[in-house]
C-alpha cells in the first residue's frame, strides 16, 4: 500500500486568506481525499506559519502581543477552512513547543556538520527603542523614485527591492526616530557547500517525481545563478531562539523554520511521525505551493534536510501553481484586494460552488484571472448546465416513467456496451491525472464524462424511445444512473457536500465511495426507488453578480469606507425617526437644545479592537446610569488604547442602537476635526476631565439642574457644532459641563461630529 504524505504551503497568520491563497490548501485537500478513496495510507498536515517580522510588526501596530495576534488569526483561518470543507488530518501551528525542539535539533546537526557560517553586517538600529530594526520597521525616501514612504525592503511606488540602509532620511516606524547604522552578527546556511549533494538530489527527484515545469525552471535558475550563503537568523523577539552562544538574543529567520513546520505539525499530531518523515523507502511526499514559494521547497528546505545528515523523507512531487489574479489586478493581502475567505462565505454562495470554480480554472500552467462574469458563466454553464442538469433530468425521468422498473443493466446491448467502454476509458484518464495531482485536467475530464451522459440522453430521446423500445430506454436510464453514481464518487474530492447530496438522492451510502467501484455497472448497489431530486445548485443571476462585483470592488479600506458610509446613513435615518414629522421644522436656538439629542459625560472603562474592522474600537462606557454602555468609534488611526482608557468623553446618549460591522453601538462620541497643512485630517476627541459620568452638557446661560438639555437630531447630523478658538460652540453659544466650557486642546478651529 502506498503512503502519501501531503502538505500545503503554511498560510501566514497575520491576514485573512483570499482565494489565491486558498488554492494551495484546497488543492492538497482534493489530492488527500482522492488518495483516501484510492485506499492509500494518507497524512495531510498544514497549519499557520506564525513567527517572523510580519507578525511582530502587525502585533505592534495593533498594540497587542504576537501571541494574541496569532491566536486570533489562527481561529479565523480554522473557521474559514472548516467552512470550505477542508479535511486536514491535522491543522497545527508553528508556535508550538515541538516546533522549537525540532528546529533547534536540525540546526544543531547542520552546525555540527560544518554548514553554518557567521557574518557581521550593517543594520539600522533604534537608539530610543534599543533594538535593531527589521526591514519593515523602517520607512524613508526611495533613492530611485523619491517616494517618501518607501519600506525598508521594497518601494511600493516603483517596485525596486531595497535594503533599509538604502533609504534617504530613514525613520523608525516604532518610535519615529532616525536610526543609526550599527554592526550585528548573523548566522548563515552555507548553500554553496551543500550544492553538489543538493544538485544530485534535484536531478533525480525532479524526474522521478514529475515536478511541475515552473518548479523545475525556477529551481534550475537558482542553481544556474549560483547559490549564496543565506541568513537564517533575525534580530527579533518573536521567533525560535537560536541555541548558540553569542546568539541568545536572536531568533531563526522564518523561512528557515517555516518548512520545518511540516515536520513539527506531524509530530504534534502523532507520536508515529518518524514513520512518515524518516521512511524514505515507502513514503511519497507531495507538496502543494504557489510559484513564489518554489525555491524554499526545492532548495532551502531540502538543503537543510541534507545538511542535517538525517535520513529525511524528501520532496517527491511538487504541485506548484501560477497566480490567480482578480478582475483588473492582483489578489493582495496587504492591500486587501480580491475575494477573501470570509467574503466567499458571506456571499451566501455554497462552498462547493467556490470549490468548483477554483478547480475548474486552477492556474496550473499559466496565471488565471477571476472575474465575476466568468464565475457566473462557468457555474451556470458547466456546474448547473452540465452536471446539475444530468442529475436532475435523469432522476426526474426515471421517477416519472420507470419508478418500479428493474435496475439490472444489459451490457450486451451495443449502444450500452459502447457507452460503458467510453466512460470507463475516460475514468482511467481521470485517475491518471489525479495520481500526479493534475487537478484541473482531472476535474475537467469529469465534466467531459458528465457531458457524455447528457449527449446519450439527448441523442436517444428516451421520452420517445420509452414508447417504441421501452427496454432500451430503461437501459439507457440505468446506464445514466450508474454514471451519476460514478460522477458522485469522482467529484467527491472536489465537491464533497455535492457528492453527499447526489448519493443521498440515489439512496446510496455516502461512505461507500472507494475509487475501485467506478465502472462496476452490473449490480445496482442501492434501492430501486429514488427521492425527488432537488436542484443541486442555484443559478447565479445578473443582479446578484453585479451586486457582488460592486461590493468587493477596490481594497478592503475602500470597502470599509463604503460600508461605514452606508451604516452612518442608516444610523442617521434611524435617528431621524425619533422626531415626529411635525417636529421637523426650523427651530430657535433654545428649541434646538431641548429636543432629541442628549449629550452626557461618560468614562471609557474598557477598550478593544473591533475583530472585523481595522480602524474601529469597541469602547465600554460608564455613563452614570448604573449600567454599562457600548459604543463603536473609528479612532484607531488617531489614538492608542492607552490614550483613551479611563478618559471622560462626551457621548450622544439617546441614539437608537445600531450595528457597526456586527457590533451594536449604543451612542457615539464627540470629536473635533480639522485639515492638516501637510494634508490629511487631525482628529481630537473632546474630553471632560473635570466632570463625572452622567453629567449633562448644556448651553451657556442654562442650568444643568433644569430640564434635560438636548439638540435637534436634524441639526445635530447637519453638524451645527464647531470649535472656534478651541471653544465648542452651537452657533455662537458655548457648551458647558460641570460649570466649565468644553474646549479642544489641539484643534483650533474645526467641525464637531
Amino acid at each position: 500500500m502506498k503512503k502519501r504524505l501531503i502538505t500545503s504551503a503554511l498560510p501566514y497568520v497575520n491576514n485573512i486568506p483570499h482565494l489565491g491563497n486558498l488554492i494551495q490548501v484546497l488543492s492538497a485537500d482534493v489530492f488527500a481525499r482522492f488518495c483516501r478513496q484510492r485506499g492509500y495510507e494518507t497524512l495531510y498536515v498544514c497549519g499557520t506559519d506564525e513567527y517572523g517580522t510580519a507578525t511582530e510588526t502587525k502585533a505592534r501596530e495593533e498594540g497587542i502581543s504576537p501571541r494574541e495576534l496569532c491566536d486570533r488569526f489562527n481561529a479565523i483561518h480554522t473557521e474559514i477552512y472548516k467552512w470550505f470543507g477542508i479535511q486536514f488530518d491535522h491543522f497545527g501551528r508553528t508556535s508550538r513547543q515541538v516546533q522549537t525542539e525540532i528546529v533547534q535539533d536540525m540546526f544543531k546537526k547542520i552546525y555540527d556538520n560544518g554548514y553554518i557560517t557567521q557574518h557581521t553586517i550593517e543594520q539600522l538600529y533604534s537608539e530610543k527603542s534599543d533594538m535593531f530594526l527589521a526591514d519593515r520597521y523602517v520607512r524613508g525616501t526611495c533613492p530611485h523614485c523619491g517616494y517618501q514612504e518607501a519600506r525598508g525592503d521594497q518601494c511600493e511606488n516603483c517596485g525596486k527591492l531595497l535594503e533599509p540602509t538604502d533609504l534617504i532620511d530613514p525613520k523608525s516606524q516604532i518610535d519615529g526616530t532616525t536610526p543609526v547604522v550599527r554592526q550585528t552578527k548573523h548566522l548563515y546556511i552555507n548553500l554553496p557547500a551543500i550544492k553538489d549533494k543538493l544538485e544530485a538530489w534535484i536531478q533525480t527527484a525532479s524526474v522521478k517525481g514529475k515536478w511541475a515545469k515552473n518548479a523545475i525552471q525556477m529551481t534550475q535558475g537558482w542553481i544556474r545563478d549560483g547559490l549564496k550563503e543565506r541568513a537564517i537568523t533575525r534580530d527579533l523577539k518573536w521567533g525560535i531562539p537560536v541555541p548558540l552562544a553569542g546568539f541568545e538574543h536572536k531568533v531563526f529567520y522564518v523561512w528557515f523554520d517555516a518548512p520545518i513546520g511540516y515536520i513539527s505539525i506531524s509530530a504534534d499530531y502523532t507520536p508515529e511521525w518518524k514513520s512518515w518523515w524518516k521512511d524514505t523507502k515507502d513514503v511519497e511526499l507531495f507538496q502543494f505551493i504557489g510559484k513564489d514559494n518554489i525555491p524554499f521547497h526545492t532548495v532551502i528546505f531540502p538543503a537543510s534536510q541534507i545538511a542535517s545528515g538525517d535520513n529525511w523523507t524528501m520532496l517527491h512531487h511538487m504541485s506548484s501553481t501560477e497566480f490567480l489574479n482578480y478582475e483588473a489586478g492582483k489578489f493582495s493581502k496587504s492591500k486587501g484586494v480580491g475575494v477573501f475567505g470570509t467574503d466567499a462565505r458571506d456571499t451566501g454562495i455554497p462552498a462547493d460552488v467556490w470549490r468548483f470554480y477554483i478547480f475548474y480554472n486552477r492556474p496550473e500552467t499559466s496565471d488565471y484571472t477571476f472575474t465575476w462574469k466568468d464565475f457566473q458563466e462557468k457555474v451556470n454553464k458547466e456546474l448547473i448546465g452540465n452536471l446539475g442538469n444530468l442529475v436532475n433530468r435523469t432522476l426526474s425521468f426515471w421517477n416519472r416513467f420507470f419508478p418500479l422498473a428493474s435496475l439490472e443493466l444489459d451490457l450486451s446491448i451495443p449502444l450500452i456496451a459502447d457507452f460503458h467502454q467510453q466512460v470507463k476509458a475516460a475514468q482511467v484518464r481521470t485517475s491518471e491525472f489525479l495520481e500526479w495531482a493534475n487537478l484541473r485536467d482531472g476535474f475537467r475530464n469529469i465534466f467531459e464524462i458528465s457531458g457524455m451522459g447528457n449527449k446519450l440522453f439527448q441523442d436517444n430521446e428516451p421520452w420517445k424511445l420509452r414508447n417504441n423500445d421501452p427496454e432500451l430506454a430503461r437501459n439507457i436510464l440505468v446506464s445514466l444512473l450508474f454514471l451519476i453514481r460514478d460522477l458522485a464518487i469522482m467529484v467527491r474530492p472536489y465537491m464533497p457536500a455535492s457528492s453527499d447530496a447526489i448519493l443521498g438522492v440515489l439512496g446510496l451510502d455516502t461512505q461507500n465511495v472507494a475509487w475501485s467501484t467506478l465502472a462496476q455497472w452490473q449490480l445496482w448497489p442501492g434501492p430501486s426507488e429514488f427521492a425527488k431530486p432537488d436542484l443541486l445548485f442555484v443559478q447565479l443571476e445578473d443582479d446578484l453578480i453585479e451586486t457582488l462585483r460592486l461590493r468587493f470592488a477596490g481594497s478592503q479600506a475602500e470597502r470599509e469606507a463604503r460600508q461605514n458610509d452606508a451604516e452612518s446613513k442608516a444610523q442617521a435615518d434611524a435617528q431621524a425617526e425619533i422626531l415626529a414629522p411635525d417636529q421637523k421644522v426650523a427651530l430657535s436656538l433654545e428649541d434646538q437644545f431641548t429636543k432629541s439629542v442628549e449629550l452626557r459625560v461618560a468614562k471609557i472603562v474598557d477598550i478593544a479592537r473591533h475583530p472585523d474592522a481595522e480602524k474601529l474600537y469597541i469602547e465600554t462606557l460608564d455613563d452614570g446610569s448604573g449600567t454599562v454602555r457600548t459604543i463603536v468609534s473609528g479612532l484607531v488611526p488617531h489614538y492608542s488604547e492607552d490614550q483613551l482608557l479611563g478618559k471622560n468623553i462626551i457621548v450622544v446618549a439617546n441614539l437608537k442602537p445600531a450595528k457597526l460591522r456586527g457590533v451594536v453601538s449604543a451612542g457615539m462620541l464627540l470629536a473635533a476635526s480639522a485639515p492638516k497643512p501637510e494634508g490629511g485630517e487631525k482628529v481630537e476627541v473632546i474630553f471632560a476631565p473635570d466632570a463625572k459620568p452622567g453629567d449633562q452638557v448644556y448651553l451657556e446661560g442654562h442650568s444643568a439642574s433644569g430640564p434635560c438639555p438636548t439638540i435637534s437630531i436634524d441639526n445635530f447630523f447637519a453638524i451645527p457644532l464647531h470649535c472656534d478658538n478651541r471653544n465648542v460652540l452651537l452657533g455662537t453659544t458655548r457648551l458647558l459641563v460641570a460649570d466649565k466650557a468644553l474646549v479642544t486642546h489641539e484643534v483650533l478651529n474645526g467641525e464637531i461630529g
